[in-house]
Order: C-alpha cells, then structure tokens, then sequence
C-alpha cells in the first residue's frame, strides 16, 4: 500500500475544443491597409481541458487569428493520445514528447502553438495542485503588472473616437496606450500619434506599433520624426525577421525598439537577442509552445538585459509577466474575457496578478456555445 501511494499521478482524460471567438466590429492595421491581410473577424481558440486519475485538472489555451485555427484543433488531435497515462508533472519531457510525435511538420509555428494549448494547461495543473497562482509557482517578483491597452487604437478608428477610447483607457486604470501605425500616408500617422500625445499630455505612457509594414529607409525616417514624441517603444517598424535592419534601429534611436512577437520558437528569438534587434522582446506564450518554451526565452533575455513585454493573451502573460526579474508591460485586451467567468482587476496603471490557484481561470458558457468542434480522450474521473 505504501508503494502504490508513492506512485506518481496520471493523466486519464483531456478534451479539446475549437471555440471561435466573434469580435464586435472588423479590426484593421497597417497589414489591412497594405493589402496584405483581410481586416479580423474572430479569434480561433484551441482550448485543453486536463484531468488525472487523482482528480487534478488543468485549463490552457492557444490561438490563431484570421486563419489556421481548423489546422491547429486538427494537429492537436493527432497528438493528444501521447499524454494519457503519463505523469503530468514532467512537463518539459512531456513537451518535448508532443514535438516529436508531430515533427514531420516542423518544431515551429502551427504545430508548436497546437502544443502550446497543452503546456499552458499542464503547467495550470501543477499550479493548481499546488494552490498557487501560477506566477507564484514560478516565483513572482511582484504582485501587479503595468500594462497598456491596444484594442482602442486600432487603424479603423477615426481620430476623434481615437482620443476618447485613450482617454477612456487611463480612466478606467489602464497605464499605457499603444496606437498603431503604417498607414500609406505617414503623415496621418505623425497626425494621429500627436493628437493622442495632446489630449493625454507628457505624463502617459505612448507606444506606436507598424505591424512590419515599413521598409528600411521608411522606418528610419519615421523614428526620426517619432522621436520627439517620447515614446515607451516604436514595435515591429520592419519585417520580424529583419533582425539586422531592427538592430540598426535600436542603435541609431533613443526611443526603443519593440519586436518579437510573431515569433514562433526559443530559438528564434535567440538570433533576435543575438542580433540585439529589440530593446523590448515581446514574446507570445500561446505563439511559442506554451510556458516552457517562454521561459528560456525569458531567461535569454535577462541575460542580455533585454526588456519584456509579452504579446496580447493577458489572461496568461500577467502570471508570466510577473515572474520576471525587471518591470515588464503587458498588453490590454479585453477581446477574450466573454470567454472566462473572472476578470482581471486592473487599478492605478497595472494589472493585478489574479491569486486563485493556477492561471485563475473558468471557460464560459459562452465559451462553451461558441465551441465549434471537440473531441475527447480517455475517460474522466
């Protein structure tokens, strides 16, 4: 008896579900306008419901926008089965376990951020069992985070409602306001950039993203003209992949140099620090494979004194943003909270780390009628 107590738990009974979130109005960037990208209708989830043979459970999640999220629950399927029965506190051998069984496809993009979904919720398992928050788990260093809203300052909206959703923002608690930029006529960006700086005066945090619509000589010349604005950061002014072309931004400008997000491995972003492309990395848990994977990239960054601030899914990077040795700033967006039962509480400039145990997070029932195919495996306790 004293043996069979001593084995470790298992894992008997995951489900997935392809949930498609409907947003209120389309979104437009700088990609919309390029014609490169139609404007965004939804956001695609992969959710990963987890439960052991004890009865612990675990909640993560992955996305895509646009397109991809058929292929993502598809991939995840295929590769769902190699978790049962296996002990669900071995988690980077568990990820490394869910590459290989997809890894005709590569250890990147689609098929990692499948695993993602998988990782997010072994890792919200451990926390749980724990009963601690999952920041704490991984050893917080603060209790809030600053954080910055981006879903008011989308192209699609005209400057006037551009100023009220900003000064609504600060209002309501929020620490920082991001506008985006690459437009075709960059003087009605410089416009609305400055606009915004009005009506909120020097004392608000200000950041511009081009969604990597600026070629070379476009982006030099805008951060000139960005510059004396005080910005918090100028993000992805070039292709994510032009680690050179950032890098000669970072040294040439005083205001800094965002990119990271569209990223899609720890070793990406390694030739990105390596380069020094970005004074702020702004790595996506779901877009890498989950925590593991986000937390060598954290640990390349402290490393090369690089500062972090994690791309969108809040609901997760609050936990992660917080176990961070130096202030980080992470993304407002209210876009996926019809799609939990809590909310995060947000209070003079910063986000609250949410202290119920694991990621603090329940799907909806909203969530739930939005689900547009699951499927499950094994049996559940």
């Amino acid at each position: 008896m004293a043996h069979t107590a001593l084995l470790p738990d298992r894992l008997q009974w995951l489900r997935l579900s392809h949930t498609r979130l409907p947003l209120p109005m389309p979104i437009s960037d700088a990609k919309v306008l390029t014609g490169r990208q139609k404007p965004m209708t939804e956001v695609s989830m992969l959710f990963v419901e987890l439960q052991t043979a004890d009865g612990h459970e675990g909640l993560g999640f992955s996305y895509s926008k646009r397109a991809g999220g058929p292929g993502q629950f598809a991939h995840a399927a295929e590769i769902a089965p190699t978790l049962l029965g296996e002990d669900p506190s071995d988690i980077a051998r568990l990820w490394t376990r869910l590459c290989w069984a997809g890894a005709s496809v590569g250890r990147s993009g689609l098929a990692t951020q499948a695993i993602g979904a998988f990782d997010v919720a072994l890792w919200d398992l451990k926390a749980r069992r724990a009963g601690l928050s999952l920041a704490k788990l991984l050893g917080a260093h603060r209790d809030t985070v600053a954080c910055y809203n981006t879903s008011g300052g989308f192209l699609h909206t005209p400057i006037d409602q551009l100023m009220d959703n900003a000064e609504a923002s600060v209002a309501r608690g929020i620490g920082g306001i991001k506008l985006k930029v690459g437009q075709p006529d960059r003087d009605e960006d410089l416009r609305r950039v400055e606009a915004v700086r009005r009506r909120l005066g020097d004392g608000v945090p200000l950041m511009v993203d081009a969604n990597q619509q600026w070629d070379r000589p476009t982006a030099q010349r805008m951060c000139r003209r960005l510059e004396p604005l005080g910005l918090v950061w100028i993000e992805e002014p070039l292709d994510a992949y032009d680690h050179e072309g950032h890098a000669a931004l970072a040294a040439a400008f005083d205001t800094p140099i965002a990119t990271g997000e569209m990223l899609t491995s720890a070793l990406e972003h390694a030739d990105l620090i390596r380069h020094r492309a970005a004074d702020w990395l702004m790595p996506d848990a779901p877009r890498l494979g989950g925590v593991t994977p986000f937390l060598k990239v954290a640990a390349q960054a402290e490393a090369a004194g690089a500062m972090l601030a994690p791309h969108f899914a809040m609901e997760l990077h609050v936990h992660l943003g917080a176990a961070f040795p130096t202030e980080t700033w992470v993304e407002h967006f209210d876009w996926l909270e019809p799609l939990f039962e809590e909310r995060i509480e947000i209070r003079d400039g910063r986000m609250v780390v949410p202290r119920r145990p694991g990621l603090g997070l329940t799907l909806s029932g909203q969530a739930r009628a939005w689900t547009c195919q699951s499927q499950t495996f094994g049996e559940r306790a």
